[in-house]
């Protein structure tokens, strides 16, 4: 069974093709700039193959019709026709309290996914294009399914994600916790049991997704109990451009003084703060670690405080899951900043936590493995994350039980 998995963002379109028979990548792209001029299509394929070229992209459907044509092709295709994708599952950031699972595409599943674009404005819209041009192309007749970045926080118990705000704002609005990056702590945590070879329902994991959006979570017998990010991916802890938990009259304080809109003070907290805002420099960790090594002491700043937050996180789940029996680092920040990880599990000494400095350091690039030292009282371990994987397994088990 081949499944297409897709990522559909505004004005961008990330695809893999998976062979679930061995549960291997036949070939990945991504479609750039939809909708606007210069557009980008670059293919790859597991054997190396490369296809790359600009293309202006209409929208998604003439997004898709690239893919279709990559997938076919006499040169860089993986496929002879589009009869043998068996489905395509698709990732979708919010389901919010509509949606705990994972499930097939229906008229009504596209009505109540643009029902919760308020929610995730960006992300949700560009689902639903992502979905009706999917469908546009393929026709109805190939199984879709869905698969929600908040529907593994669905577990969360009700003192983890109600605000205390006036509950009335819950009940019209639905305004709570929902959290993100779910599909990603989903897998990394499965895996980390894997690794330990022992039942995920035996442990208490904390799952670092530390990238430019980033997100920790408790993970308690391989469910959610808490997770940082909350009604939008602007909570938590600094990111590339997200400032994280913040005092309220920040806030309201800041769009008194400079005379800022809602959606004016919405774009400063979550495309100019964070790393980016702090240090001056960049929303990219690889050109503030480069400011920071050139005495940079903003870039410093900023890195401190990332380091900083992040262990104040990962120490408070540990009170939240009553202990913990591992700690995971993934994403692009989290699988390859040795530095941060380091400073970060030092922090957690306290608890028992210990690095293997050489083994932290070689565990880059890609690689998979343990990094705390044999007599470090909660292992540690850095573990790529693989949500195209999820989405695929997830897709195919809803086909399979069609």
């Amino acid at each position: 069974m081949k499944i297409l998995v897709i990522n559909a963002g505004s004005s961008s379109l990330k695809y893999q093709l998976i062979d679930m028979d061995n549960e291997e990548m036949l070939c990945k792209g991504n479609c750039e700039r939809i909708g606007i001029p210069g557009g980008i299509f670059t293919h790859k394929t597991a054997d190396g193959r490369v296809l790359d070229k600009k293309v202006n992209m209409l929208d998604h459907t003439a997004a898709f019709t690239q893919v279709k044509d990559a997938l076919l092709d006499p040169e860089f295709g993986v496929i002879k026709s589009l009869d043998e994708i068996s489905a395509v599952g698709h990732r979708v950031v919010q389901g919010g309290a509509i949606f705990s699972k994972s499930e097939l595409v229906t008229e009504k599943v596209i009505e109540d996914i643009e029902s919760l674009i308020p929610l995730a404005p960006l992300h949700n819209k560009a689902h639903v294009q992502g979905i009706r041009a999917c469908r546009d192309l393929f026709g109805p007749e190939l199984p879709e399914a869905v698969v929600f970045d908040t529907s593994f926080h669905a577990t969360m118990p009700e003192k983890a994600y109600i605000y205390s705000i006036p509950y009335e704002y819950y009940e019209k609005y639905a305004v709570r916790r929902y959290g993100a990056h779910g599909t990603s702590h989903r897998y990394v945590s499965a895996r980390c049991a894997e690794l330990m070879g022992q039942d995920i329902k035996d442990l208490k994991i904390i799952t670092c997704h530390l990238g430019n959006g980033s997100s920790i979570t408790a993970v308690e017998g391989g469910k959610c109990i808490d997770t940082s990010m909350g009604l939008t991916p602007l909570d938590g802890f600094m990111m590339g451009t997200r400032s994280g938990t913040l005092d309220p009259s920040v806030v309201t304080f800041i769009m008194e003084k400079e005379h800022l809109t809602p959606s004016e003070m919405d774009q400063v907290l979550n495309k100019k703060s964070g790393l980016l805002g702090v240090s001056g420099v960049s929303s990219d960790d690889r050109d503030v670690t480069t400011a920071r090594k050139e005495g940079n002491a903003r870039a410093k700043l900023a890195q401190d405080i990332l380091e900083y937050q992040v262990s104040k996180f990962v120490g408070g789940y540990m009170v939240s899951l009553g202990g913990c029996d591992a700690i995971v680092f993934t994403a692009g920040v989290g699988e390859n900043q040795t530095a941060h990880r380091a400073e970060i599990c030092k922090y957690l000494e306290f608890a028992g936590v210990k690095l293997d400095p050489q083994k932290n350091e070689e565990m880059t690039l890609g690689k998979e493995g343990e990094i705390s030292a044999p007599d470090s009282k909660i292992k540690v371990f850095v573990i790529p994350t693989n949500e195209e994987l999820v989405i695929a397994r997830d897709t195919k088990a809803l086909v399979e039980a069609l």
